[in-house]
């Protein structure tokens, strides 16, 4: 057992991981070559990839710009990338160039620069790239129709019009093909936990929620084998991974296959298959998925399948996250329908869902889920806050940060929906007020590169600190650290219904928070008790309101202590533990004597 309460419990497959691991750097670099480039460059230490993106910069008109518009956008600046291109006055961009350019301008979500680099090529001239481009910027778009007619019209793409192909069928109504099952007894409060990822290789909120899940119901008497989606983690850059890791007594299984089936409606048929090796293995009482919808689908089939009830733990709404970063008509696109529609489907069919807050239970019974299968289990803290937390000296002490500083930041990903812009904007505004304001975001994510290049342009990059990733130990010490937690959300639907974590271990941690006034962040903060509420999308409201925290010491501590008590009271994983199971009683599961993980 390490120090950090993983185990592993079998060898690395090292011949079947590389292979996983080629497969995916393939298709990566078929579907798209910039964003793999970003992608890998996100992945790398900064002390990395900032000199290689500063290299690429330089290389000016070299390939019509691509590779500057590219080192660009590693470094966060999206302005200077669209407007990297062929060297030269009056020079232009060739053919292929043009189609590179269109790519490059996509990872910037320039897509009205991606269409105008596209319509400058003569239809005579058009290749095999510029087709591929054209398709990826439909797909950006959420066009379907149109991508896969651009795709198919070059039969230097028959790839990508297959793939393109399959991922629409899979929107469209496909069921995975499970083939033949040996069913058999199961095991008396054997709940199998279906997962898209899991610690220790990720330390996202998605994975914190299903591990504080897991213990729970272990510590209620349940077995609470685990498994992730195929070729996880080796697809996300672990090529060590193993085929099992045990993190404090729980187990997680990898589905690591040889190679992937080559597009998505041959993966979902291989992950049913897969799954129903592990359920004849595992002899489950029910399975336990989340979201997405691909989740459910598989698990449906092998649900079916075996004669088992099924759960659909609904944690987000990726149809809405992907809008957000789009133009208001990406909600009227076919992508947009079509996955709202699947999500809507899986979740009337499932035999309980599970979500976490209230907004999102209203939205799922408005979608036609019945109101007496819905479950609300919001996020909790983990077991480490509930201890009494450190003071800020001492968190400042450990991270190395000047006691005598006024910190505000946040912990979370570093995603545009988040508005973390708008707190650097306000935190400029502030500066000259407060000498000693210091900004500190803790977290990574594609929109952290672009708040170091804001922060530089208004004058205050020596206020941030931008810690990037950190463990979850270091999360706790961060939360302790900081005078004002912030939650900036922008007003979106994701942002609307959606329930994060983040907020929730700050009011653990005892900090005031500082939050968007939003349906779902009103669920977290209740506004002048545990926090503050101000209005979203508002640069003025939201100094205004980090000014009247700064201003008074005493209100910041009656805010955090009743946030404390508040999370305490309302947001522990053994609360929800007795709802999963009053969930798994209603579906006929009840705990056994001889719990654990299972083999």
């Amino acid at each position: 057992m390490s120090r950090d309460g993983v185990s592993d419990t079998r060898g690395t497959p090292w011949a079947r991981n590389a292979l996983l691991t080629l497969q995916t750097v393939r298709d990566e670099v078929v579907q798209d070559p910039v964003q793999f480039a970003l992608q890998v460059s996100r992945r790398l230490p900064n002390s990395l990839s900032g000199p290689a993106a500063r290299l690429l910069t330089r290389t000016g008109g070299f390939a019509g710009g691509v590779p500057a518009a590219v080192g660009h956008q590693i470094l966060g600046d999206d302005d200077a990338a669209r407007r990297s291109g062929p060297g030269g006055p009056g020079a232009q961009p060739g053919p292929r160039a043009r189609a590179m350019l269109a790519t490059a301008a996509l990872g910037s979500d320039d897509d009205a620069g991606a269409g105008q680099w596209l319509t400058g090529v003569p239809a005579a001239d058009r290749h095999a790239g510029w087709y591929a481009a054209a398709a990826r910027l439909d797909l950006y778009r959420g066009d379907l129709g149109s991508a896969l007619a651009h795709a198919e019209a070059h039969p230097g793409n028959r790839r990508l019009a297959r793939r393109l192909e399959a991922e629409r069928r899979v929107l469209n109504g496909y069921r995975p093909e499970v083939g033949p099952v040996r069913r058999g007894p199961a095991e008396s409060g054997r709940i199998l936990h279906v997962l898209n990822s899991s610690l220790p290789h990720t330390a996202s909120g998605y994975a914190q929620r299903s591990h504080g899940v897991l213990t729970a119901l272990r510590d209620a008497g349940f077995q609470t084998p685990a498994l992730t989606r195929p070729a996880y983690p080796v697809e996300v850059g672990i090529p060590w991974a193993r085929g099992r890791d045990e993190v404090d007594g729980i187990l997680y299984t990898r589905l690591l296959p040889r190679r992937l089936a080559g597009d998505a409606a041959g993966r979902l048929d291989q992950y049913a298959r897969l799954l129903a090796r592990e359920v004849e293995r595992l002899r489950p009482a029910a399975l336990h998925t989340t979201t997405h919808f691909t989740n459910a689908l598989v698990v449906r089939a092998v649900a079916e399948a075996f004669g088992l009830p099924w759960v659909y733990e609904v944690r987000g709404q990726r149809a809405d996250s992907w809008a957000a970063t789009r133009a208001p008509e990406a909600r009227d696109s076919e992508y947009y329908l079509s996955f709202t529609a699947r999500e809507a489907e899986l979740a009337q069919d499932a035999d309980a869902v599970v979500t976490l807050g209230e907004n999102m239970r209203g939205l799922l019974a408005s979608q036609g889920v019945s109101p007496g299968r819905l479950y609300v289990c919001p996020n909790a803290v983990a077991p480490a806050f509930l201890a009494p937390p450190v003071s800020p000296e001492q968190a400042r002490d450990h991270l190395g940060i000047d006691p005598a500083d006024l910190l505000v930041g946040t912990v979370s990903s570093v995603v545009d929906y988040e508005g973390l812009d708008l707190l650097v904007r306000a935190v400029a505004r502030l500066a000259t007020h407060y000498p000693r304001l210091k900004l500190r975001i803790v977290g990574d994510g594609v929109a952290l590169p672009g708040l170091r290049v804001l922060a530089a342009q208004l004058g205050i990059a020596d206020r941030c600190q931008f810690t990037g990733r950190v463990t979850s130990a270091e999360a706790r010490w961060n939360h302790a650290a900081l005078d004002v937690f912030v939650m900036p959300r922008r007003d979106l639907p994701v942002t609307r219904s959606v329930t994060p974590m983040k907020s929730i271990e700050a009011s653990a941690s005892a900090r005031p928070v500082l939050a968007a006034d939003l349906p779902a962040l009103s669920e977290l903060v209740q506004d002048g008790v545990t926090g503050t509420l101000v209005a979203p999308d508002d640069v003025e409201a939201l100094a205004a309101g980090l000014a009247g925290l700064l201003d008074d010491p005493a209100l910041r501590a009656r805010l955090g202590e009743a946030g404390r008590r508040w999370a305490l009271s309302t947001r522990t994983w053994e609360q929800n533990a007795a709802t999963y199971t009053r969930l798994y009683a209603d579906l006929g599961i009840v705990p056994t004597e001889g719990n654990g993980s299972a083999p």
